[in-house]
């Protein structure tokens, strides 16, 4: 009897393990800066980042920030925080406007009052 339930304790513990890995598996998102203009969307309470840097997408959808933005709306701005796949981002609520890229807000930082 004790080494069937030595046996069990070892496939217990192997399974509690597969799980423990298979979670890890998928990295948690990194955080990235990105600098762009800030714009209002078409709807109430979403923004967009236009102007971005030469490399990389030409617009940034916000599907959620930490950081209040409204009063940012024509500065130049570094925004901080991860990525959204764009299938996650477009049945988001609100959804934010059409864009290359998406992403959930942790930061911003105004860089220049105007936008060129």
């Amino acid at each position: 009897m004790n080494k069937w339930m030595a046996s069990g304790a070892i496939a217990a513990a192997a399974l509690a393990l597969s799980v423990v890995v298979s979670a890890q598996d998928k990295p948690a998102p990194k955080e990235h800066t990105m600098t762009g203009c800030l714009a209002k969307g078409a709807t109430a309470d979403t923004f967009i980042v236009t102007s971005t840097a030469e490399k990389g997408p030409k617009t940034i959808g916000i599907v959620s920030s930490k950081a209040p933005l409204a009063g940012h709306v024509g500065h130049k701005i570094d925004i901080t925080g991860v990525n959204v796949p764009a299938k996650e981002a477009e049945s988001a609520t609100p959804k934010p406007p059409a864009a290359d890229h998406y992403m959930s807000l942790s930061a911003i930082a105004m860089v220049a009052a105007k936008c060129p």
